[in-house]
């Protein structure tokens, strides 16, 4: 439709469009010029359906119900509406939409220029902007790093025609649609089959509001036996993903009597939420028994932590030292390349034998290179009890320090996933490879 407006670019009675989406259009194109909303408003239709009177509104009109009024709410959403009366009127004759009638006087301020690119209505993901955001997504790309790639493009966010929670929400919608049914019936099927010749096969889906299977967790009845015997420490990590559907490949790895990985079972995850560890952390809890492991170690994590505290309240959550160190490179590089300082560091790192020589040395480390106010490692401190070993000779650990043990486990799973892997085969990838660390396990009881 070629935009129908005056030519000082309002809208005025008597003007003609030729169906409710135009109509629609016209009035929220105007808007989205002036710097506001519209909703849908009534609409009256004659004996035989057809539309005879329709209004279009101010997002702002009218008030919100609450509905509220038994318990009180746990939080408030900001209120949005003010009972705004600007509003248009068409009606409707031989299917010609006409404007009879047109407030635009609005009881709020509108949106500035610089603020109408947040404007709900206005705001959309093409296709190519979108093919592309999925390109560098499988290419390891985080969303708000492809948002700024194509802010840098279009000469800044304000001409993107989208947010950076919008590039999170279409990527969000287009995991769970690439979850193909076929393939997710068929990991379903595969665990049925498995659980009908083993009733002690363990294995949790976790749906989303539509239905659509999310999170997945499994271990076969060897899993359980292993967990009994060498259950006290697990390592837990997050940075592998499969490459079709992008989901997190979450192992979770113990060890065994000849210091060899074990597996505890391994899981599906969709994203890396509160909601996602917390169903993996009870599912897996529940798998065992409700034995919880003395000690778990994963990467640096505020979500993790707060869950793992949350599920497994007893027990202790150590941080990986491989990561420290890696993240101290990115850090304190420049420091790290003295090397009386790298020396003092991993002295502080799993050096030390008694917390009075570790705070000794961290004290000494911070004054004689002039660090105190480095927030990084003021942060690292904080967490000093999750990570240097003298806080934790109370509570087993089998000696392990970091979480190399489940990654050196998702670099074989790596090397086995191709690009377009189904679950499924995947499933039988890993299967596989159980059999083989387990073989390797006779022939070391041998």
């Amino acid at each position: 439709m070629e935009e129908i407006v005056g030519e000082d670019g309002e809208l005025k009675p008597g003007m003609q469009v030729y169906s409710d989406d135009e109509a629609y259009n016209l009035y929220n194109n105007y808007a989205l010029r002036k710097g506001f909303s519209i909703r849908k408003g009534h609409i009256r239709r004659d004996a035989s359906g057809n539309v005879r009177l329709r209004e279009f509104t101010c997002a702002k009109e009218g008030f919100t119900r609450d509905q509220d009024t038994f318990e009180q709410k746990r939080y408030k959403k900001l209120e949005t509406r003010t009972g705004c009366k600007a509003m248009i009127v068409f009606t409707v004759a031989d299917g010609i939409w006409t404007i009879s009638h047109i407030n635009s006087e609005h009881n709020h301020d509108l949106a500035r220029p610089e603020e109408r690119q947040f404007l709900k209505l206005g705001r959309k993901v093409l296709e190519a902007h979108g093919n592309v955001m999925l390109s560098m997504l499988g290419a390891g790309i985080p969303p708000t790093k492809s948002f700024f790639y194509l802010a840098n493009e279009m000469g800044g966010p304000e001409n993107v025609g989208f947010t950076k929670k919008d590039v999170h929400n279409f990527l969000q919608r287009k995991k769970n649609e690439m979850l193909e049914a076929g393939d997710g019936q068929s990991l379903f099927n595969h665990f049925k089959r498995k659980q009908g010749e083993d009733p002690n096969f363990f294995y949790s889906m976790q749906l989303d509001q539509y239905s659509r299977m999310t999170n997945f967790f499994w271990r076969d009845n060897r899993s359980k036996f292993d967990y009994d015997c060498f259950g006290d420490v697990i390592c837990f990590d997050t940075t592998f993903r499969t490459n079709k559907y992008n989901l997190i490949c979450a192992p979770i790895v113990g060890v065994n009597h000849h210091w060899r990985n074990v597996m505890f079972g391994c899981a599906f995850l969709l994203d890396e939420t509160t909601e996602s560890f917390v169903w993996l952390f009870e599912s897996f809890l529940e798998s065992m028994g409700n034995k919880a492991p003395k000690t778990i170690f994963t990467d640096e994590d505020k979500a993790m932590a707060k869950e793992i505290g949350q599920v497994f309240p007893g027990t202790q959550h150590r941080l990986c030292t491989w990561h420290i160190s890696k993240n101290a490179g990115k850090r304190i590089g420049s420091y790290l390349a003295n090397p009386e300082f790298k020396k003092q560091f991993n002295k502080c790192l799993h050096g030390c034998s008694t917390e009075t020589e570790f705070q000794a040395s961290w004290d000494d480390m911070i004054s004689r290179y002039n660090l105190g106010g480095n927030s990084w490692l003021e942060k690292l401190y904080s967490l000093r009890e999750k990570w240097c070993p003298v806080f934790s000779l109370d509570t087993f650990s089998a000696k392990i320090r970091s979480t190399q043990r489940s990654e050196s486990t998702n670099n074989v799973f790596h090397q086995i996933s191709t690009h377009t892997m189904e679950l499924i085969k995947f499933v039988h990838h890993y299967e596989k490879k159980i059999e083989e660390m387990r073989l390797a396990e006779l022939e070391d009881d041998y």
